[in-house]
């Protein structure tokens, strides 16, 4: 890392009309400067400083990071800070200002401050501004794209939760199914479910590699139902629940639920009714395995304890389904701000009462593809990725976003501008399946600066293979089927459609 002259970390109080929390944010300005600018997105519902210190989300370990690069990079914690319930803690959500803050408007104030102090530093600003995320934090890149387009470049977005209210929505109906009596899945059943669905799905690629790559072939032809666990049923005798490696009738429709598209009888502000559902065939939901990533995968998928009324405590030891804390926190503190409400008692698809409100939300926390087009137009470039096995936001949500923007901006503009690929095995942030790398930056800057458009890309992993392995990352919706050749190897894999 290169030596800091001088590092900024401080309460902004800039447009801060002293309702809410205040803005905690960290901005590096390196010794040795490239004239370019990054900004960092946060996680969940943020709360903890982003320092700006860090590899690009998916970023390989190995790479020099965008400040040791020369990058002025910058973050906060978006106008609160966590509570008990980490980075899924809702409570700031009570105060307007703080609300606004995390639904975008910290973005734009941490910029002004960072290119303020950019520029009393270098007597220059930079020629070229990035902004970088990942889930929250690939929502608040596009935000930072769509909101505030002449201010950024290029943006690198990784499984961005865009449309967190749909998502959060989705959440209550998984969340509603699976406080039902027997229906949560411990992990052992998730390894169950898991295990049936490689046994069915992993050779449809042409090749059998531990990573469905085909996962259109696979949700036509899986059933959890008629599935089998070796040679045994997955579904359990009767549909009863009879042991840990079965599931029952209960547990199947849980992950129905899952699998199932939310639709609303209602328009959310950005003109979408639907949350599309979860690739769930062949995604780990937090199986049992012995690698010291899996309790990461299970924090961020279902947990360890089953949803109820009150939502247990998020600790340690174990936590209720990330998505879950996530629906509750935002019931109770930014919806009805009854930090009381039985959540469980709130039908998302009908909210009653509380329609509007979860309307006026998605004005706020949403992004709306409309929103691209100036910075489209002007040559801003997006790369966007996301695990196709990605058990907290959805896949489908982004190829959602893929056809909105060929909708709404047209498919020539759309093309210019945005390039997107998914991952085959990579869940959310963390996989023991595929731990996806992608030497992304110097693709975008390529595009930015010199005009040159993403050529055939390459991921690598090195948790599913000790060995290590790469393959081609594929544009949507193109997918990697194995030809001929060492089967680690990226060369040995075609991308078809």
């Amino acid at each position: 890392m290169p030596e800091l002259l001088q590092s900024q970390a401080a309460e902004s109080r800039v447009h801060q009309s002293g309702y809410g929390p205040a803005i905690r944010f960290q901005v590096n300005l390196p010794a040795r400067w490239n004239h370019r600018s990054m900004l960092f997105g946060g996680g969940g519902a943020n709360g903890t400083v982003v320092t700006g210190l860090d590899q690009v989300p998916a970023g390989p370990k190995t790479s020099p990071t965008p400040l040791a690069q020369g990058y002025v990079t910058y973050g906060s914690d978006s106008g609160h800070q966590a509570g008990p319930a980490t980075s899924r803690d809702g409570r700031f959500a009570l105060n307007d200002e703080a609300l606004r803050n995390f639904a975008g408007d910290a973005l734009k104030k941490t910029h002004d401050v960072a290119m303020r102090l950019t520029n009393l530093r270098y007597d220059s600003a930079p020629r070229y501004r990035y902004v970088a995320g990942g889930s929250t934090g690939g929502r608040e890149a596009l935000l930072a794209a769509s909101r505030w387009p002449r201010d950024f470049d290029g943006a690198l977005v990784l499984y961005p939760a865009w449309n967190a209210v749909a998502l959060n929505l989705d959440f209550g109906q998984m969340t509603r199914q699976l406080a039902k009596p027997g229906a949560y899945p411990n992990p052992a059943k998730r390894t169950a479910l898991f295990t049936a669905a490689l046994q069915k799905c992993d050779g449809l690629d042409g090749v059998r590699d531990g990573v469905i790559s085909n996962q259109k072939r696979c949700d036509q032809v899986f059933d959890p139902a008629t599935a089998r666990v070796g040679t045994l049923p997955l579904r359990c005798k009767g549909g009863k629940d009879t042991g840990p490696n079965c599931l029952s009738d209960e547990q199947i429709r849980s992950f129905r639920t899952l699998d199932a598209p939310l639709r609303l009888p209602y328009r959310l502000a950005n003109g979408e009714r639907r949350y599309p559902g979860f690739t769930t065939w062949g995604t780990d939901f937090g199986r049992v395995f012995a690698h010291p990533l899996q309790a990461t995968v299970i924090t961020l998928n279902l947990g360890l304890v089953a949803p109820a009324s009150p939502m247990p405590a998020v600790l340690a030891a174990g936590s209720p389904p990330y998505g879950a804390t996530f629906w509750d926190e935002w019931v109770r503190f930014a919806v009805t701000r009854d930090p009381g409400f039985d959540t469980l008692s709130l039908d998302p698809a009908h909210p009653g009462r509380w329609q509007q409100r979860i309307v006026e939300l998605s004005r706020l926390q949403e992004v709306d593809p409309r929103g691209l087009r100036t910075f489209a137009r002007h040559g801003g470039k997006i790369l966007m990725a996301h695990g196709v096995h990605d058990g907290l936001v959805s896949n489908r949500a982004t190829q959602q976003l893929m056809d909105r923007l060929n909708a709404d901006l047209g498919k020539p503009l759309t093309r210019e501008a945005v390039r997107y690929y998914e991952i085959p095995g990579y869940g959310h942030a963390a996989s023991t399946v595929f731990n996806a790398e992608w030497d992304s930056l110097p693709a975008l800057r390529r595009w930015v600066e010199r005009g040159r458009a993403p050529g055939a890309q390459v991921v690598a992993d090195k948790v599913g293979v000790p060995t290590g392995r790469t393959r081609p990352l594929c544009e949507y919706p193109t997918w990697p089927r194995y030809v001929r050749g060492n089967v680690n190897a990226a060369t040995s894999f075609r991308c078809v459609q």
